[in-house]
């Protein structure tokens, strides 16, 4: 089970279909850890749970429910894609959402992954983007572990104008 003290980890259900409609259509976030600018639709999250069971080695992406150990309840996901079979890696995002944050849920959710990406994935390192005036997220992948490896001048376009990208970088197994 991927679990900590404080956090599980588990797969997508149908029942988070309200949930992640929520999280989805907070526009606070969008345009932060994609290029989503636009509302999604019940529709649309319900033909997502539908197929988000699939082989992580043929969808190449898994998206997996942070639940809180103490009531079970669903407070955010954390999404492994762009995976990389030759080069066993992949990127990872992670939402929370926000009545949940400042909690410890996010970093005790990237350490569970972690754990799960390298022993049972087998996967040699895990990387993201952070916008570069985004401290929470940058405070916490490095509260994970994660390491600055690099800035990408103007890679983010947002209505304010453009912003550097931070690169992060996790080598599973490596002190």
């Amino acid at each position: 089970m991927l679990k900590s003290a404080d956090v599980t980890l588990r797969a997508l259900e149908d029942t988070d279909l309200k949930f992640l409609y929520d999280l989805e259509n907070d526009a606070e976030v969008w345009g932060i850890g994609s290029d989503t600018l636009t509302p999604i639709s019940r529709y649309n999250l319900r033909r997502y749970l539908e197929n988000a069971a699939a082989d992580f080695y043929e969808v190449r992406q898994l998206r997996l429910v942070i639940c809180a150990v103490a009531d079970n309840r669903a407070v955010g996901t954390v999404d492994v894609f762009d995976f990389q079979p030759h080069h066993r890696r992949a990127a990872v995002g992670i939402m929370v959402a926000r009545a949940e944050r400042q909690r410890g849920y996010a970093v005790a959710a990237l350490q569970v992954l972690c754990e799960y990406a390298q022993y049972t994935l087998q996967l040699h390192q895990l990387h993201c983007t952070v916008a570069a005036n985004n401290t929470a997220s940058l405070r916490l992948f490095r509260a994970a572990g994660f390491r600055r490896v690099g800035v990408r001048r103007h890679w983010l376009r947002t209505a304010a104008g453009w912003l550097d990208a931070v690169e992060l970088q996790y080598v599973l197994g490596a002190e």
